[in-house]
């Protein structure tokens, strides 16, 4: 074997060096937990068929994704929570977004009147101090693509929003997002 004279590829060693390159930015990358804040509360209906109140609401949500690598997600339904108990859902459509970028989405999302009136002593003291409590939960799942791989990820979005019922402004926010990413 001494003596053989091996043979020099630019192509070979370009491809080992990119190989390389993305191994590292694969390990280096640890995935970030996107952020999520509501903007806006609007009505869209109010559908009052007695004893039945619906309420038809668009909520307006700024998504960050602090990532390297773009995403895909697939639809899914947020919970939204009054006083310990599920007043209503939002839609989430299944959609992309882009590596290190914001984006708006907005939610439909439908509010059970029923429900509230189970609640109707604490809303109307609510309504009187004009600061209502609501709080959200929803599962993400997608893929985040990196070169040729493809890994899945789960999102979890817990928030808690502080409105006014009156005027449906957003008063105060707090969210948590707790990101899971399969390797495999």
């Amino acid at each position: 074997m001494m003596g053989k004279k091996v043979k020099w590829s630019w192509s070979s060693a370009l491809i080992g060096a990119a190989s390389a390159a993305a191994a590292s930015a694969l390990i280096s990358a640890k995935p970030k937990d996107p952020t999520f804040h509501v903007i806006s509360i609007s009505l869209t209906s109010f559908k009052l068929n007695l004893p039945v109140l619906d309420v038809e609401l668009t909520l307006t949500v700024h998504v960050t994704n602090p990532n390297i690598v773009p995403i895909h997600y697939s639809s899914t339904t947020m919970s939204i929570f009054y006083d310990g108990s599920l007043l209503g859902s939002a839609e989430v459509q299944a959609g992309s977004q882009g590596p290190q970028s914001c984006q708006t989405l907005r939610l439909p999302a439908r509010l059970d009147g029923v429900e509230l009136a189970h609640h109707a002593v604490k809303f109307l003291a609510d309504v009187a101090r004009r600061e209502m409590v609501l709080d959200a939960t929803v599962d993400i799942g997608g893929t985040a693509k990196l070169l040729w791989w493809h890994h899945k990820f789960m999102v979890r979005v817990d928030s808690r929003v502080t409105v006014d019922p009156v005027f449906l402004d957003v008063i105060d926010q707090e969210s948590t997002a707790e990101m899971e990413v399969s390797l495999t």
